[in-house]
């Protein structure tokens, strides 16, 4: 299959841009007084590295929560002469006017600021110094850069209540900007003169005024002979704006399109304007009428319509105007308007919300400025992986990862988004996705937990994560979704459900990983965590899926970690081991849970005194005769007690029960076994049981471990012959049969256990040559 451009590996540039930003210190700077940055004086780099510097910090600072952004970052480019910026993108709170102040010497000609609103009329003042080079200018959404403080005359109470008020500039105009083609005002503020503002450029080759409410666009037609490129998104149009654009004739690409809930238009589009912007407009490739109602009928009557294959004929065009194109159009918006459902559609490109191609070119046409409309498209795309198969499934992966990162704080898209990739991410597509795909993914759904703590956006990011393997594919960033989910458990108000996925979630990724990470994450409070879950649980006198999962994950997080199995004891873990079984007297997979991680705990010695009650022994003696989950709650209470005996009759500080009673109860136990059970549990390492091998002190112990050993080479094999040859148990169990101490069966079921593990090596020898 085809792989996207964005699928193939990240270049050596992307790797080391992104590792010398996140260690500035160490690679291109060093500290000033322990807190200004400051570049190396024997570095010079070229705008290749400078642009990809500023841009991927833009970019990091504003996707990845980890990294720190640097006070003096922007004043690492403030002298041409050792680093040379080209073309840059900066966006939302990240810039502040020191940060375009600091690189005023340079020649910029390409200048993106996005939805800047920290921007102030101090930065039209820096403007100014780019104005001999500037090609390229877009103040998108910059809401306060028309603003200047203004400290009011007068008393100076008056001063001390209001220090400042916000004054629009309005003698700001572009005059010098002798270069500048390219211009974005989108959603400029109201009461700044964009005539005024535009006059001084001679030859203006794209525009685009998004969201501004002009009644009088005349001055357009004063660049007719250079303006190839119109964006009057959102601006309600007149007969007089009609007009007006039918001059501009060198328009290859116009944008009318509208966000139809946004407020109420009077304008409607006819068939006689659509005609006239063919016949005047004759360079036109793109043209977007998204959002606009039809008043009267453009289509062709569906009788006249040539069935057969869709064809992006003009002459064969369902929609009657576009029959005088000369060509098919590279771009047509029609979404959310009737016309994108018809037949035939004379564009190589359409947007709207017929099917899964149209809504992907709408998401990837309107994401960058149009969050409200692309959050709609992004909603008929969950819709399409909901119910369809999605035939474009990385290009709707891209998308929708690119949106989230793009809008991290936008309700609507942190949504509909993160619904769409639960979809997207299930097991049906899983073949289709690369690794890097997948952790993209990951971080993204990451992102949405930590900046928006909305239920539904937090459900539907735990749900995503369930996609996954886990711990496997979530390891890159294990500490951090950790934290993420153990944040969600203490919230005091919970969702139960999300409650429910969170707990499973921590349970998987604390399931087979290593030993460090355990305890990592018991540091940051895991253990007590799970306890304050059964705790509640326990008030409310509920057994469900959380209370067996939070046991469980204390299983999983106590396995050969004595530090949480210390954690546990001391912070009432058997108390609540006690009240939950007086509790839930019938829940056996509660029992097997629970037996299992006090079986991690007595499996350290510091720890086994604090076990050695007449409470806790009578306990675990009586739960020998457990018949709940198969063997699994009688073995686990056996080796619990197999632990306690292995530290011999002087450990034994409790009058009753006796020791030798236990010990006759453990001997019945064991001998009540099916030796081919097949097993709830999972052994990573046989060290625990090996130990009680070669003692004499407690034979009813050395019987337990051999009894284990022997089941789990019986019934599996391939997984647990190697690890017991593998860990040396084989010299362990041939001395403990030649030992006096040793009970005869037990010696029995040691030679088996040899035997077997014989065959298997012989069976899996390797014979080719």
């Amino acid at each position: 299959s085809l792989k996207m451009a964005s699928d193939s590996p990240e270049s050596l540039m992307t790797l080391c841009t992104d590792y010398c930003l996140r260690n500035l210190e160490g690679t291109l700077c060093y500290l000033l007084d322990n807190e200004t940055l400051r570049l190396h004086p024997d570095i010079f780099l070229p705008s290749e590295i400078c642009d990809k510097l500023v841009n991927e910090y833009v970019e990091l600072v504003k996707t990845d929560s980890i990294f720190e952004p640097h006070e003096s970052f922007f004043t690492l480019f403030s002298d041409p002469r050792s680093t040379r910026l080209a073309r840059i993108h900066l966006r939302e709170h990240i810039v502040q006017d020191q940060d375009l102040e600091a690189i005023r010497k340079q020649d910029l000609i390409e200048l993106y600021l996005t939805n800047c609103e920290k921007l102030t009329a101090k930065s039209l003042q820096t403007l100014v110094s780019f104005s001999h080079t500037l090609i390229s200018l877009s103040l998108f959404g910059c809401c306060n850069i028309f603003y200047e403080e203004e400290n009011p005359g007068g008393c100076e109470d008056d001063c001390l209540v209001n220090p400042t008020r916000q004054v629009l500039v309005k003698d700001f105009t572009f005059e010098g900007f002798s270069r500048l083609r390219i211009l974005n005002l989108g959603r400029l503020i109201e009461g700044v003169n964009v005539e005024t503002l535009l006059r001084p450029l001679a030859s203006l080759a794209a525009l685009d005024l998004s969201g501004i409410q002009l009644n009088d666009v005349g001055f357009l037609t004063q660049w007719k002979d250079s303006l190839v490129s119109l964006v009057l998104y959102n601006m309600d149009l007149s007969e007089e704006h009609i007009q007006v654009i039918a001059q501009l004739r060198k328009l290859r690409h116009l944008d009318i399109s509208r966000d139809h809930l946004s407020s109420y238009y009077k304008f409607k589009l006819t068939r006689r304007v659509l005609n006239l912007f063919v016949e005047n407009l004759v360079n036109l490739t793109s043209l977007d009428i998204s959002g606009h109602t039809m008043l009267e009928n453009c289509t062709i009557p569906s009788m006249e319509e040539k069935m057969g294959q869709t064809s992006i004929e003009p002459a064969k065009s369902s929609i009657a105007p576009f029959r005088g194109l000369k060509r098919p159009l590279q771009f047509l918006g029609l979404f959310e308007t009737s016309l994108c459902r018809l037949t035939h559609i004379p564009a190589y490109k359409v947007s709207g919300d017929k099917n899964e191609e149209q809504v992907l070119n709408a998401i990837e046409a309107y994401t960058e400025h149009r969050p409200e409309i692309t959050s709609r498209a992004i909603n008929l795309l969950f819709d399409i992986a909901r119910i369809e198969r999605c035939s474009q499934l990385l290009r709707a992966l891209q998308l929708v990862i690119t949106a989230l990162k793009c809008h991290k704080d936008d309700k609507n898209i942190q949504v509909t988004g993160s619904a769409a990739l639960f979809y997207l991410t299930n097991s049906e597509y899983r073949m289709e996705q690369s690794v890097k795909l997948r952790r993209q993914v990951i971080q993204v759904v990451l992102n949405g937990m930590e900046s928006y703590q909305e239920v539904t956006v937090q459900r539907n990011c735990c749900l995503t994560l369930c996609n996954f393997s886990i711990p496997e594919e979530l390891e890159f960033q294990y500490r951090r979704v950790n934290e993420l989910l153990l944040n969600i458990l203490n919230q005091s108000r919970q969702d139960e459900s999300i409650q429910r996925i969170a707990v499973h979630l921590c349970n998987a990724l604390v399931c087979q990983v290593d030993n460090d990470h355990k305890e990592a994450v018991g540091k940051m409070g895991f253990v007590m965590t799970m306890l304050k879950l059964i705790q509640k649980k326990l008030a409310d006198k509920t057994c469900d899926q959380v209370m067996e999962f939070s046991w469980s994950a204390l299983w999983n997080i106590t396995d050969e970690t004595p530090d949480n199995c210390e954690m546990f004891l001391n912070y009432s873990g058997m108390k609540l081991f006690l009240e939950c079984l007086k509790e839930f007297p019938e829940k056996q997979e509660l029992h097997r849970n629970m037996l299992g991680l006090l079986g991690n705990v007595a499996e350290v010695k510091e720890l086994r005194p604090q076990l050695m009650t007449s409470q806790f022994i009578s306990v675990f003696s009586n739960l020998l005769e457990s018949k709940a989950d198969g063997i699994e709650v009688s073995y686990n209470a056996c080796g619990v007690l197999s632990h306690i005996m292995f530290d011999g009759p002087e450990a034994w500080g409790i009058c009753e029960p006796h020791r030798e009673e236990v010990v006759k109860r453990m001997w019945a136990a064991i001998q009540s076994w099916d030796i081919n059970s097949r097993r709830n549990i999972n052994y990573r390492s046989f060290e625990p049981i090996l130990r009680l091998l070669p003692q004499g002190i407690s034979p009813v112990s050395q019987h337990w471990a051999t009894w284990a050993l022997y089941n789990l080479v019986s019934v599996y094999p391939d997984k647990y012959c190697p690890l017991l040859i593998k860990e040396g148990g084989i010299p362990l169990l041939k001395d403990m049969i030649k030992m006096a101490s040793a009970r005869q069966e037990t010696k029995e079921m040691a030679r088996k256990v040899i035997e077997h593990c014989s065959n298997f090596k012989e069976e899996n020898m390797d014979t080719s040559r």
